[in-house]
């Protein structure tokens, strides 16, 4: 009984001492914060510093249009007698598209040989005056000079005959003034039937047969239709003035059309225009933008019409965000369709670089202790290095980047780890030395 006893007091005993230390323990933990406090430090995001492939990228939109348009006006006016072709017709280089009546003009036409006819009948008379009084003017020249009549004579025949010669050459005149105007309206007869200028596809008619146009050589007259060769189309996109400086024709562009989601399509620019377009002019929403023609390389618009090939020809076409090519028809584009373009201007390979998010600004000036002036603002470009979980400013000269990353020209090391989150903590709260949480790496 007496050892049961003690065996007891032990128990308890040693109960006793462990409960005395955890109750230690708490109270140490809790004046370290390691229990129940605020953690120490703020808690970020990591990343690593690297070496990466950077491209710069201008975004722009635009529409789809074909690279070669022509637009269609008649030289004459009248209506529209015969019309051969409908929207979305293939046709070939001289086919007959449509024609005006030729009525009035034919008469024209009529009237202006007749008229000629009469010309070279009043030059043939003139013609025949003009022998007459040559040789009467050399008559009276023999007898002059034998002196058998008087100079009065003499001068008169002179006269009479240089009448006579100028009289035939206007009347020759007239003749070649009016087979001028035969020409001009047999141009303008032959104007009258429309041909096709050039291979294509019939994208715009604007016109219906018994129409009536209006035609004028000095200015555009009604326009009847376009003709566009529809198996090479471009992308016109508007570039904005800070942007477009990065642009130069042979850049190599990636399209995105909205009638094909989940496709991209390869492009190259081919030309920049030099005059700018401006929109909101004078106002605080002034946009000055600049048109760039971007070639559309993939494959697409295929022309069958001649080969007799389907119309579902397809293509290796490799969906974005993965590595897996499919097969798909080759797309049909149609002008006036919207197209998101990423222009690749500058490619620099294996060069340092951070997230994006990693670089924050800071003010590097620092107010007189002694006075109360404030000097003026020095925001300079930093990262927060991480070295022994503590935020390290250093200062970053950084060159170009894309969507997601940017080169570090100097700062930096490949290795090196950073602070890349969150916002808040970068851009406002963290300073120089502050200790660090690391909540992924």
């Amino acid at each position: 009984m007496a050892s049961r006893k003690k065996s007891g007091k032990r128990i308890w005993l040693v109960t006793g001492l462990a409960f005395a230390g955890l109750v230690v323990l708490v109270f140490i933990g809790r004046a370290a914060g390691w229990i129940g406090g605020e953690p120490v430090g703020h808690s970020v995001e990591v990343s690593k510093v690297s070496e990466r492939n950077i491209v710069r990228i201008v975004t722009a939109t635009g529409r789809i249009q074909p690279e070669t348009e022509v637009k269609i006006a008649p030289d004459v006016s009248g209506e529209i007698i015969e019309l051969n072709v409908r929207e979305g017709d293939f046709v070939h280089e001289g086919d007959v598209l449509l024609r005006i009546r030729p009525d009035i003009i034919q008469a024209r036409k009529d009237e202006m040989q007749a008229t000629i006819l009469g010309q070279k009948a009043r030059m043939e008379q003139n013609r025949a005056s003009k022998l007459r009084a040559q040789n009467e003017f050399e008559q009276k020249k023999t007898l002059f000079d034998k002196g058998m009549v008087s100079q009065l004579e003499y001068e008169n025949a002179r006269r009479t005959h240089e009448a006579e010669v100028a009289s035939f050459n206007a009347s020759v005149y007239q003749v070649d003034n009016a087979r001028a105007q035969l020409r001009r309206i047999e141009e303008e007869l032959r104007q009258t039937t429309i041909k096709a200028p050039m291979t294509g596809t019939i994208s715009r008619l604007d016109v219906e047969r018994g129409e009536r146009v209006v035609g004028s050589i000095q200015m555009a007259g009604t326009e009847m239709l376009r003709i566009a060769r529809m198996e090479q189309m471009e992308v016109q996109v508007n570039v904005n003035e800070n942007d477009i400086v990065y642009v130069a024709e042979d850049d190599t562009a990636r399209i995105e059309v909205d009638a094909y989601p989940g496709r991209e399509f390869i492009g190259v620019v081919t030309e920049i225009a030099n005059s700018a377009i401006t929109r909101g002019d004078g106002t605080a929403e002034q946009i000055t933008e600049y048109p760039v023609k971007i070639r559309i390389l993939s494959p697409h618009n295929p022309d069958t019409r001649e080969s007799g090939a389907p119309w579902d020809r397809s293509d290796m076409v490799r969906l974005q965000d993965s590595e897996v090519a499919i097969r798909q028809p080759v797309a049909y584009f149609k002008p006036g369709m919207t197209a998101t373009v990423d222009v690749e201007t500058v490619r620099e390979e294996n060069v340092v670089s951070v997230p994006l998010q990693a670089v924050t600004m800071r003010d590097f000036s620092a107010g007189n202790p002694d006075t109360t002036e404030i000097d003026e603002e020095d925001m300079r470009r930093v990262v927060f290095r991480v070295d022994d979980d503590k935020a390290n400013m250093v200062e970053v000269i950084t060159g170009i980047s894309d969507d997601r990353f940017i080169h570090v020209l100097s700062g930096l090391q490949p290795g090196d780890r950073v602070v890349s989150g969150n916002y808040r903590v970068l851009s406002r709260e963290l300073q120089d030395g502050n200790q660090i949480r690391i909540a992924s790496r």
